[in-house]
């Protein structure tokens, strides 16, 4: 086996390994997570990565030919479909569970959240804004760092 080839298996091993140690997470998101929107979360995004992840080091190993077309074609339409099947069951399970509140906080006004969410950016902006390094500015305005 040449050079070119064990780089190709290792790199093939190594997202297939990804690939599973994603697919290990999702099980374990499953069955930590108690509300059905949490659950459904995880294997949305589990399932999506690992199969994509998987898929490409399948395609690695099998060279690029008219079968790893196919298996890119795969990931393509599962990066579409994944997503989509889980917000139609995510917009069910909101519109069919009448003690929602139980588990989430609901918004019924939409304006409620956007404040919110702008309190929250602000909150952070300033956070993020108070922890960064100050630089001292010369009288020319340039930083105290640069060489004149």
């Amino acid at each position: 086996m040449g050079v070119f080839e064990w780089i190709r298996l290792l790199v093939g091993c190594a997202f297939m390994i990804c690939g599973l140690v994603i697919f290990f997470t999702e099980i374990f998101g499953v069955f930590h997570f108690q509300y059905v929107l949490n659950r459904m979360h995880a294997t949305a995004m589990g399932d999506t990565l690992g199969i994509a992840s998987c898929l490409i080091g399948l395609i690695i190993f099998s060279g690029f030919n008219f079968t790893s077309l196919k298996m890119l074609l795969i990931i393509i339409f599962l990066w579409f479909a994944s997503p989509v099947s889980s917000h139609v069951l995510a917009r069910l399970e909101v519109a069919t569970n009448d003690n929602l509140e139980a588990h989430c906080k609901v918004y019924t006004d939409l304006h409620c959240l956007e404040e919110e969410l702008a309190q929250a950016d602000a909150l952070s902006t300033e956070a993020s804004a108070h922890h960064a390094p100050q630089t001292e500015t010369t009288q020319s305005g340039r930083t105290g760092g640069e060489i004149s």
